[in-house]
């Protein structure tokens, strides 16, 4: 009969082993620096000012073999513009969304357009506009989900009031990133395991935002386009883990002796 003790630490082992699994499906943020020459990159630059809900295949951008198509619109089916009710307080309504990506995740073709215009406030313009003029998400669709993705957003004039959210590719939120600067921010994530899940992006409000936003140069990288902070240390989870397989072991021994 196995005692009582270590079943005990067994119990723990495994509870454990199931938080650190759950906390692993999770992001990392990470800067514009993270993302390796191999990694895509979308300026807006590449069509002409007033293009609708671009398009970009992997020749429009320099993708190569196995890189993903990029679509852009206003927000995924299944989300809604929100409302006074709805919507924290001092985000404007026309750029704030609610509610939870259908499956398989897919943009919305009723929702507001996103265009490429000129933006005086942003040195690398052309930029990336929701509806209206930068006051209106944008939703980024991948055809093959990546591994991480990041964009330049702003011009912020508030912390806090907007952020990127990714989806897996059944609308599941994977995580989210908000500002922490004025001015203009590359805004980027990664998943914890450089796992290739993150099929959709949106960016929108989700607080005050006096001046509007758009965004600039999309990057995104499947694994191995993205150098992840800390890679390759133990995570807290496995240490406690080891941690406890080592007092399950050290006991067994004591009590076969």
């Amino acid at each position: 009969m196995v005692p009582s003790v270590f079943r005990l630490l067994l119990a723990v082992g495994v509870f454990v082993s199931s938080l650190y699994g759950a906390a692993h499906a999770a992001v990392i943020k990470i800067p514009e620096s993270a993302f390796t020459p191999a990694a895509g990159l979308i300026t807006f630059s590449e069509f002409p000012l007033g293009t609708v809900n671009p398009t970009y295949t992997p020749a429009d951008y320099g993708g190569g073999p196995g890189s993903p198509t990029v679509t852009f619109g206003g927000f995924f089916l299944g989300q809604s513009l929100g409302n006074a009710a709805s919507c924290p307080p001092g985000a404007a309504l026309s750029g704030c969304v609610i509610g939870t990506p259908s499956a398989p995740l897919s943009l919305d073709p009723a929702a507001p357009n996103t265009f490429i215009t000129n933006d005086g406030d942003n040195p690398t313009s052309p930029v990336l506009s929701g509806t209206p003029q930068f006051n209106g998400p944008v939703a980024i669709l991948f055809d093959v989900p990546v591994a991480g993705v990041g964009l330049s957003g702003g011009f912020f004039d508030a912390i806090g009031g907007t952020a990127i959210v990714a989806f897996d590719a059944e609308g599941n939120v994977i995580g989210t990133v908000v500002n922490e600067q004025l001015g203009i921010e590359f805004l980027g994530l990664v998943t914890d395991d450089e796992s290739e899940t993150i099929a959709g992006l949106l960016f929108h409000l989700v607080g005050p935002e006096p001046a509007g936003y758009a965004i600039d140069n999309v990057r995104f990288g499947l694994a191995g386009q993205i150098v992840v902070p800390g890679n390759g240390a133990p995570e807290p989870g496995a240490l406690v883990l080891v941690a406890v397989g080592l007092m399950a072991l050290g006991y067994a021994r004591r009590r076969n002796r």
